[in-house]
C-alpha cells in the first residue's frame, strides 16, 4: 500500500485551502497530485524508506497535522495504486483509513462482487450495456473472454476495463498544480431534487468559468462535474471539450451533457462541482470558424457583457434565467 488518495473536507467554497493541503503532503513526498477541488493522489513508496514507516501509519500522521494546521479532516484510502487508492477512499470513514491488500489474493478478495459501476472511469451507459450481458460485478467482467468484452464496449477500453477488473493498477501519480484548474461550487440550501434548478446551478457555474477564463486569457481543454448528494456521496464525469475554449456557451453545453448523462432520478443533490482543467493560453488556441454568424455574434456579446462586468459589477449582466 504505497498510494494515498486523500480528500479533504473542506467548508463549500473553500477550494483556497487546497495549496495549503497540498504542501502538507509534500512535506512526506514530492510526488503529490492534486484532484480539484478537495483531494489529492500521494506516493509514498520513497517516504515509507525515509521514515521507517508504512503509509498507515503516515496517513495517520497526515490526518492529524491537517487536524491540527488547518483545522480540516480527511478521508483517506491506500492502495498499490491509484486506481485502487481511489476504490479504497469510498470505503473510508474519518478517522479511519480505507485499505486496499497489496497481495493478488487480498485485491481479489476486495474487487468481488463489486459493481462495474466502482471502477473510476466507467460510466452509465457502459455499466448499462454490461449488465444487460449479466456481466455487472467486477468479478465477472474479470472472468469474461477478452473477445466478449471487445465485441460490447470495443477493443482498446474492453481490454482495459479486463485488466482493471482483475485489479491490475497501471495508472501512476503525475505531479502537478492547482493552478492547472479553475473551479466553481454551486450549493443548495436544502437537498434539490428539482433538474430545473439544477440545471439552472450549472448555467450559473459555467457562466462564472467562462467570464474567469477569459479573464486570465485562459481556455479549457476538458470539464469536470462532480454532483454531491446528501448522503454525502459524490459522482464525478469528466469530458474533453471537442475544442478548448473558454465561450460560455460551449461550457454550458458540455455542462448540461454531462449532467445528462448521469440520468439522475430524483436525486437529492446538496452541490454541484464544475471544474475546467487542461488550461491553455488563449493565443495559442484554435476554435473552427462556421458559415452562420450567429456564433461569431454570440462571441462579440460576450466580449462586451465581459466589460460590462468588469465596470459594474459581476450581476451586471447576466442570462435572463439567472437574473430572473
Amino acid at each position: 500500500m504505497t498510494i494515498l488518495c486523500v480528500r479533504f473536507q473542506l467548508p463549500p467554497m473553500y477550494e483556497a485551502a487546497l495549496p495549503g493541503l497540498l504542501g502538507l503532503l509534500e512535506e512526506f513526498t514530492p510526488v503529490v497530485e492534486a484532484l480539484p477541488p478537495d483531494g489529492a493522489l500521494a506516493d509514498l513508496r520513497g517516504a515509507e524508506r525515509y521514515f521507517g514507516r508504512d503509509a498507515l501509519e503516515l496517513a495517520s500522521v497526515i490526518r492529524v497535522r491537517a487536524l491540527a494546521r488547518h483545522g480540516v479532516d480527511c478521508v483517506i484510502g491506500a492502495g498499490p495504486g491509484p486506481m485502487l487508492a481511489r476504490m479504497a477512499l469510498r470505503d473510508a470513514r474519518p478517522g479511519a483509513t480505507g485499505v486496499v491488500p497489496g497481495d493478488p489474493a487480498g485485491i481479489a478478495e476486495f474487487l468481488a462482487g463489486r459493481p462495474v459501476s466502482a471502477l473510476p472511469g466507467v460510466g452509465t451507459a457502459t455499466a448499462r450495456t454490461l449488465g444487460e450481458y449479466g456481466l455487472d460485478t467486477l468479478d465477472r467482467v474479470a472472468a469474461a473472454p477478452l473477445s466478449t468484452l471487445q465485441r460490447l464496449i470495443g477493443a482498446k477500453a474492453g481490454r482495459e476495463l479486463r485488466e482493471k477488473a482483475a485489479g491490475v493498477d497501471r495508472g501512476r501519480v503525475v505531479p502537478n498544480a492547482v493552478s492547472r484548474s479553475l473551479t466553481t461550487e454551486r450549493s443548495f440550501g436544502i437537498d434539490e431534487l428539482d433538474p430545473a434548478r439544477h440545471r439552472k446551478a450549472l448555467l450559473s457555474a459555467a457562466e462564472e468559468i467562462g467570464a474567469r477564463l477569459r479573464a486570465v486569457e485562459k481556455v479549457c481543454r476538458t470539464l469536470t462535474l462532480t454532483v454531491r448528494y446528501a448522503d454525502r456521496s459524490s459522482t464525478t464525469r469528466g469530458r474533453t471539450l471537442k475544442e478548448p475554449t473558454a465561450h460560455s456557451a460551449a461550457l454550458t453545453g458540455a455542462a448540461y451533457g454531462l449532467y445528462e448523462a448521469l440520468g439522475l432520478q430524483r436525486a437529492r443533490v446538496r452541490a454541484l462541482v464544475l471544474r475546467a482543467e487542461g488550461l491553455t493560453s488563449a493565443d495559442r488556441a484554435s476554435y473552427q470558424l462556421a458559415f452562420d454568424s450567429v456564433d461569431e455574434k454570440v462571441r462579440r456579446i460576450e466580449e462586451v457583457a465581459d466589460r460590462a462586468r468588469a465596470r459594474f459589477g459581476p450581476r451586471a449582466v447576466m442570462p435572463g434565467t439567472l437574473a430572473a
